[in-house]
């Protein structure tokens, strides 16, 4: 129950964030981004999402991986 309920709150999420657009960018790379065009510029900003997401990733693989060890050794006990 408690997987289904995970999945379809984190079918929701992503659903309810896709409609919405995110400018990633900082002054600087917001005026180089103006200066390309709109296609480079939405290139740019997808860059700088995707490299500001895989931190995030890699912790919360790490966090989930010693949370699901922590969780077997407590079950042993």
């Amino acid at each position: 129950m408690k997987k289904i309920t995970l999945i379809i709150l984190f079918a929701v999420q992503i659903l309810l964030f896709s409609q919405f657009t995110v400018d990633a960018q900082c002054s600087l790379c917001t005026k180089t981004a103006q200066q390309m065009g709109e296609k480079p510029a939405q290139g740019m900003n997808s860059g700088i999402l995707y490299l500001m997401m895989m931190p995030f990733a890699i912790v919360g693989f790490i966090g989930f991986r010693w949370w699901k060890q922590n969780k077997a050794v407590e079950e042993q006990s």
